[in-house]
């Protein structure tokens, strides 16, 4: 990088800055911070652990905004300081540390920016996701389990934890159907890119002819509702099942009918759950996740009507093809939404997503914007 670059970014890498502080009150953030660490100070405050745990959560998202804008900032000071004592010592050595201070400080700058993205209700909120393989047996099972590894993956890369909430094996490879709950900051707001229909196109390693084979799998994302959401039930709506768990989980599995399946009649939703030891547990977790599909499927009619108000002729539904992972003749993998693409297969089912993400947050903005 010339010199003359390095002088106009820290221009405009100031102002970038200075932007972005005026998003929120500094002294009030620090404020918050004080205010959570004191309750969490306060004996007893792990008596109501869904309510510690809240507050920590605060805390942690607080503190890592305050400290994400304090360190940009200090470190276009410091690359001021370093521009500056360079033009009196012309040391090189001292160059080459601007550089890469400029290096850091455009890597912040570029993954603050897609936070400002996720500016959406619940984008904050954990993520339930789903993948559900399509018709074509044992090639989209198979299919369904690559999907599932590589949002494990993405999900390990960024620090995010995982749980089988539901799992069904496939009849000879793959999975019939998976659901995870994936905590961690921005969960859903990261991952509500990838609701859709997911298309495969590879030689089949289970056709003895060698023959390429196209397989779709749907995931569906869901936001983790949190006590500020209310979404109410009548009980005579729904139909409650328990069956025997199925698959890895401990020494409970198929010996009591600890799973429950909840039907919500009217719409035809489904939700079930198997992870916890405890019928009572599970029947909690489905009825959560069903409270929160209802309530998407509120917020989804909402936006289709405001959209032929508006005369939008975008397509709305869940079920369009949004992504295309092409093994062979060639190696690439395209979203059809945003056209962004890579070659590179192999990594992105290992896990990164974050171009996608990244591509499909920028276009879903100016998508709304048109």
């Amino acid at each position: 990088m010339e010199l003359y670059e390095m002088k106009q970014f820290i221009e405009e890498a100031s102002e970038q800055v200075t932007a972005i502080g005026g998003h929120f009150d500094l002294d009030a953030l620090e404020a918050d911070i004080a205010d959570y660490e004191y309750q969490m100070a306060q004996s007893g405050f792990w008596d109501d652990n869904e309510a510690a745990q809240k507050v920590m959560k605060e805390l942690n998202q607080a503190k890592s905004t305050f400290e994400e804008f304090t360190t940009m900032s200090e470190r276009v000071d410091d690359i001021s300081l370093g521009l500056e004592l360079y033009n009196e010592t012309q040391d090189e050595d001292l160059l080459e540390e601007v550089e890469t201070s400029i290096g850091l400080l455009n890597e912040q700058l570029e993954n603050y920016e897609l936070k400002l993205l996720l500016s959406g209700p619940h984008d904050r909120n954990d993520a339930i996701l789903e993948i559900h393989p399509g018709a074509g047996g044992t090639e989209s099972q198979d299919w369904g389990s690559m999907l599932m590894r590589m949002y494990q993956r993405w999900a390990d890369q960024q620090g995010f934890s995982v749980e089988v909430i539901d799992y069904h094996d496939g009849d000879e490879a793959g999975i019939k159907s998976v659901t995870l709950a994936i905590s961690g900051p921005l969960a859903y707001g990261y991952l509500k890119s990838e609701k859709g229909i997911h298309r495969l196109v590879r030689i089949s390693p289970f056709d003895s002819n060698s023959r390429r084979h196209t397989s779709f799998a749907s995931v569906e994302v869901t936001p983790v509702l949190d006590d500020t959401v209310e979404v109410e039930v009548n009980p005579d709506d729904l139909r409650i099942d328990t069956f025997r768990a199925s698959g890895a989980g401990g020494q409970h599995i198929n010996k009591t009918s600890s799973a429950v399946r909840i039907t919500h009649i009217p719409t035809g939703i489904v939700t079930q759950s198997q992870s916890q030891r405890s019928q009572l547990q599970n029947r909690e977790t489905a009825m959560n996740l069903l409270k929160a599909k209802l309530y998407q499927l509120e917020e989804e009619k909402k936006a289709a009507e405001l959209a032929e108000v508006k005369g939008d002729q975008k397509e709305i539904a869940w079920g369009s093809q949004i992504r295309s992972y092409v093994f062979h003749p060639y190696s690439m993998v395209k979203d059809h939404r945003t056209q962004y693409e890579v070659g590179q297969v192999q990594a992105v089912m290992d896990g990164d997503l974050n171009g996608f993400i990244d591509a499909y947050l920028k276009w879903s903005i100016q998508s709304d914007d048109e």
